[in-house]
């Protein structure tokens, strides 16, 4: 097996398979120094201020000359003099193509009586402000598995009990665009077709008053949606008290459902990864990209998000977008982001992170090339705003900051019925109500946190599976998950902590 991948004949670079040391034969040329697996080792001499490649695509500058054979990290590339922004082909529709022809699969999912379909069988307990979440918290532990079994002993079909707690909801512009995102965050997840009720508290006094959000988000109470104020209900204790008998009302409700054979197109994955590396953009990337395309065929949904890591390679997804205006509209919001960052006296290149660089990972250009690895080879069919109803079937995109939780908060809230979340460094990270997937990079990582691990896409670097077979992998692992079979997270209990909605504007 060659010591290193060579991901396109015109590429600069090529990508270490494991640790190479000084000397050892790389091409035609001997590698200087050590280089790290999963890090770049320049194949030919680069002068300074010449754009490197990778993919074929530019994933910086060199900031002082560079050897063949050398370590190309930090050290010697950046972002240029235009801090990465030179000019992108964004050539809208170029590469759309016709609609991959119809399959069919199904899984086991829970048919809700408005026909929507859901893969889990959740109560919900949100909250309206950081001041209830205390109470809200203290409603769902009443319910917990572990230390009272007997709550939901009754109720097998019930998945649990989960309080989404929050840490705003006052403090801001009531009109402001961080209320909004607030509003249509808790509207998606208030509808969300995995919670068979929700029961929401409030404070009293906060800026974020629930009857104003129902009424924008144009929701009523009934017998599986109710809500209320510590306020009103008269403190901590009488409020605790009322949420558990609400929620004992709905659970016979809730746990009257039964799983039966839906259409693999009631599947919305959202696509995130987390702790990338340099095997990130080679092995669970494009694998799960192969598994979107397969999704798609077969009539579902897949929403890639993470502005601030697709930025550099934005071009490669307009191409794909069925109409002009779907294009331009992830440009604005690439635009956006340059402003955004830029009043926060930041800059783009501020992601990657630590762990990212460690893992071979230089620029934030060089990242999203592997990013966008994730969205398959589909037409891009809309673009939407962070937490925004997906109403379009294929691939889309949701605009949402990199952070993980935060841009997973806001594809659950958008409709997504599963996350498939990759990793190189390592991840912790699950999902409620929408269980997680985590597919590692790399094998070693693999071995390390098994125990997190859902799949080894490690296996494409290691030459024992392709691209290809790993996304029927995946795919057959999304059918099983949606069909009720716990993800590993969903083993260790995540779920109820990493749900973070975005907060922008000024906190007052």
């Amino acid at each position: 097996m060659n010591p290193f991948i060579r991901l396109h004949p015109a590429d600069d670079v090529v990508i270490a398979r494991s640790q190479l040391v000084g000397g050892a034969k790389v091409e035609d040329f001997a590698v200087r120094g050590l280089i790290p697996a999963g890090h770049k080792v320049a194949t030919h001499a680069i002068a300074a201020g010449e754009p490197v490649r990778r993919y074929n695509q530019i994933i910086g500058f060199a900031s002082k000359p560079i050897a063949a054979g050398e370590h190309v990290h930090t050290h010697n590339l950046d972002m240029g003099p235009d801090k990465g922004d030179f000019e992108r082909d964004y050539a809208f529709g170029a590469d759309v193509k016709p609609a991959p022809a119809k399959r069919e699969a199904t899984f086991m999912g829970i048919r809700r009586a408005d026909g929507r379909v859901a893969t889990r069988n959740y109560i919900g307990v949100l909250t309206s402000v950081n001041c209830s979440a205390t109470a809200a918290r203290a409603i769902a532990d009443h319910f917990s598995r572990k230390t009272n079994p007997s709550a939901l002993a009754g109720y097998p079909n019930v998945d649990g009990i989960v309080a989404l707690t929050h840490g705003t909801g006052c403090g801001m512009d009531t009109q402001g665009m961080g209320m909004q995102i607030l509003e249509r965050t808790l509207t998606g997840y208030a509808t969300h077709p995995n919670f068979a009720g929700v029961l929401v508290v409030g404070l009293g006094c906060e800026a974020n008053q629930i009857n104003a959000w129902l009424a924008t988000g144009h929701l009523a109470e009934g017998e599986n949606f109710r809500t209320f104020n510590i306020q009103d209900t008269g403190g901590t204790r009488k409020t605790v008290e009322k949420g558990i008998a609400l929620i004992n009302e709905m659970l016979p409700r809730a746990n009257a459902v039964k799983r039966e054979p839906c259409s693999a197109a009631h599947i919305t994955i959202g696509l995130q990864c987390g702790g990338s590396d340099g095997y990130s953009g080679i092995s669970a990337n494009p694998a799960l990209g192969a598994a979107v395309d397969l999704l798609v065929a077969h009539g579902g949904t897949a929403i890639l998000s993470e502005t601030p890591e697709v930025y550099g390679a934005e071009h490669l997804l307009t191409r794909r977008a069925v109409r002009r205006e779907v294009g331009q509209k992830l440009v604005d919001r690439i635009k956006w982001w340059e402003h955004y960052t830029a009043i926060n006296e930041g800059e783009m290149n501020n992601n990657p992170s630590p762990g990212n660089k460690a893992g071979g990972l230089t620029t934030i250009l060089e990242k999203s090339l592997g990013a966008v690895a994730k969205g398959g080879t589909s037409n891009l069919e809309a673009v939407y705003e962070y937490a925004e109803p997906v109403t379009a079937h294929g691939f889309v995109y949701m605009d949402t900051p990199g952070y993980d939780p935060v841009s997973a908060t806001g594809q659950v809230a958008g409709g997504a019925n599963i996350i498939c979340f990759t990793t190189g460094r390592g991840s912790a990270y699950g999902c409620a109500p929408s269980p997680s997937l985590k597919l590692a990079t790399n094998s070693a990582l693999w071995q390390r946190q098994e125990e997190d691990m859902d799949i080894n896409c490690g296996e494409i670097v290691d030459g024992t599976s392709s691209i290809q077979e790993m996304g029927q992998r995946i795919f057959e692992l999304v059918l099983a998950t949606a069909s009720g079979e716990p993800s590993k997270s969903e083993k260790h209990g995540y779920g109820q902590n990493e749900f973070v909605p975005w907060q922008v504007g000024a906190v007052m």
